[in-house]
């Protein structure tokens, strides 16, 4: 892979004239970057979800979505707000119910989300991305909450509401009251994310809630002073998290409104939010008894170092409390093809070799540049069989503690621009992509001729091509640009041990329904997980080396991957999992693993990340 004409040379010439300025430091590795063409490298830093995790389709939702709720919030203030009782259930629950049914062996946890009213796709986002967590400890359930019956909650380790809906006026509550009495009652620990806590006090007595928990949901609410304020950042475990939201999207955390008095019992703050505005600070997230609510739903935007990673970490409160503190991490390199550059390839060998560092190799089994966009307008193709030398830098590789993992099968798509060049390691393979008037990649959904054949088609091909090159069968894959359909990231998981990525999950995927290929969320794992296709997932959380800015992203230094490291140690058994891409040079590789090893993390193969 060697860039493509997307990325104007102008651009790349203010991006040299703001380093000569002081306004960035380039390294070595960044000037590797405009490569032996002097042309500017494509940015695979795209890979995965940008700030918004959700698809565009849902992005443009959430600012109606965010005034919608404000607006409520208003009225339940002025007390204006009529919210209408979810109807009762039309048959009476026994003891032959779920009461009787055998506790799931393991750690299990019930996931109920929302689905009603004109955001109610939001819920099942919401709730896979809880699902895909909680699925790093065990057994997983995840249902509408209107489909809670009594004594649910019994069955399981742990429960999770996500409240995205708010309820109120023309939309009825659609929390069974068996689950508000259930929650009450219940010495199983219930978390509660968002909206409709209030719900919950209201119905088993504003009183009887603040005499157990010690606040009064009735009396909090989203803004104060008439505004959401800027809520930019969250502490916790002596961590400093970002919350980056765009001006206009924010439907504000919760303000909770603590009972004083001998009454009443002490709250923990679990987590802290502090307003940038006011520099007013106020609990992000807090427990008393079996209840933990967190203030807001940390999923629609998100970073390495964001305040999802504390909801993250709680997983562990309620799944699984007796967890010791361990820290873990990652690297692996990135996009390479039978074009890669043996001598590089050997470098970082050594390099990583003399530092006793096992590490992931994405390898593209064939190479093509279909319309000679690197090769003066002539068609190229190259298989790892008509490139011994790459071939036998990889073994080298494998010698010295490389993992060989499948990264695709050319790692880009026909002969068209997808969304750069069309050339391998460019272009998405799986999805597809352009680059839109404002310079932002736009996900497009997936190839028109996807389907469970063609994948397949994809996958069996890649595996051939290494057989052909005598190297070994790769057990992990890494989907090219992090993008897939839900049909091929289960070809995927039948086809590999695990994926090593961050991964697109659709709505329709919960529900069993048609799956809708243009709403989606994004996300990454700061641990293995089984997601909700059924697979395991490796962690890939940190990011990557990428010295030049790029499609609206700033450049991210060894220092940013460093930082997003240390925000990752509040996570008690995470990983810091990161790439590189062997083109660059093998110094900001260094700076990056002595960064993270400095910080206590221990670097291990990617079979460990399963343990």
């Amino acid at each position: 892979m060697r860039g493509r004409a997307g990325i104007s040379r102008l651009s790349l010439i203010l991006a040299l004239i703001a380093a000569l300025l002081g306004g960035v430091a380039l390294s070595t590795g960044a000037e590797a970057a405009i490569g032996r063409d002097d042309k500017p490298r494509p940015p695979h830093g795209l890979k995965g979800i940008s700030s918004a995790s959700l698809s565009g389709a849902s992005t443009n939702d959430l600012k109606a979505w965010a005034s919608s709720r404000l607006a409520n919030d208003r009225k339940r203030r002025a007390g204006t707000l009529t919210i209408s009782p979810a109807p009762a259930p039309k048959t009476t629950v026994t003891a032959a119910g779920p009461q009787a049914l055998a506790a799931a062996a393991g750690p299990s946890a019930l996931v109920l989300y929302d689905t009603t009213g004109p955001y109610g796709h939001l819920g099942e986002l919401y709730a896979m991305a809880v699902s895909n967590l909680a699925g790093h400890f065990g057994t997983v359930t995840a249902k509408p909450v209107s489909a809670y019956t009594a004594g649910m909650v019994e069955q399981y380790t742990s429960t999770y509401y996500i409240g995205s809906t708010y309820y109120g006026g023309t939309l009825p509550d659609a929390i069974p009251a068996a689950f508000y009495q259930d929650a009450l009652k219940t010495t199983k620990p219930v978390n509660w994310i968002g909206d409709n806590i209030w719900g919950m006090a209201n119905a088993v007595g504003v009183e009887n809630f603040k005499k157990k928990y010690g606040w009064d949901p009735t009396n909090s609410f989203f803004e104060t002073n008439g505004n959401v304020g800027n809520v930019n950042q969250v502490t916790y475990k002596n961590q400093t998290l970002t919350r980056k939201i765009p001006t206009g999207f924010d439907g504000g955390v919760l303000h909770p409104a603590v009972s004083d008095g001998p009454d009443y019992p002490d709250i923990t703050e679990i987590a802290q939010a502090k307003d940038a505005n006011s520099g007013a600070t106020f609990p992000w997230a807090l427990r008393s008894g079996n209840l933990t609510y967190v203030g807001e739903i940390p999923f629609s935007y998100v970073s390495e170092a964001d305040r999802v990673i504390v909801f993250e970490d709680l997983l562990f409160d309620g799944l699984a409390p007796a967890t010791a503190e361990r820290h873990r991490a990652f690297v692996r390199l990135e996009d390479i093809s039978p074009d890669a550059d043996p001598a590089k390839l050997r470098a970082m060998a050594d390099y990583l070799y003399s530092q006793k560092i096992p590490y992931g190799i994405n390898v593209i089994p064939v190479y093509t540049d279909p319309k000679g966009a690197y090769n003066n307008g002539v068609p190229k193709t190259v298989t790892l069989a008509q490139a011994p030398q790459v071939v036998s830098a990889l073994k080298y590789m494998i010698q010295r503690g490389a993992v060989l993992m499948n990264h695709g099968y050319t790692h880009q798509y026909k002969n068209v621009n997808n969304p750069y060049t069309g050339v391998t390691g460019d272009d998405f393979e799986f999805f597809r992509a352009h680059v839109d008037a404002a310079d932002s990649v736009i996900y497009d959904g997936p190839v028109p001729e996807d389907s469970t054949v063609w994948a397949q088609s994809r996958v069996t091909s890649a595996l051939a091509a290494f057989t052909a090159a005598g190297l070994p069968k790769p057990t992990l894959w890494t989907t090219p640009h992090y993008a897939a359909s839900a049909t091929d990231y289960r070809v995927f998981g039948q086809n590999y041990t695990a994926r090593l990525e961050r991964s697109l999950y659709f709505a329709g995927t919960l529900s069993g329904g048609t799956v809708n290929s243009s709403r989606y969320i994004g996300q990454f794992f700061p641990y293995a997980v089984k997601d909700v296709y059924g697979t395991t997932v490796l962690p890939e959380n940190i990011g990557n080396y990428e010295p030049v800015p790029y499609n609206n992203h700033p450049a991210r230094l060894p220092a940013d991957l460093i930082a997003s490291a240390k925000a990752n140690l509040a996570v008690r058994d995470g990983v810091a999992s990161f790439f590189y891409h062997p083109y660059y040079d093998v110094e900001p590789l260094k700076q990056t693993v002595e960064g993270i090893r400095a910080l206590g993390y221990t670097f291990v193969a990617p079979a460990a990340l399963t343990q």
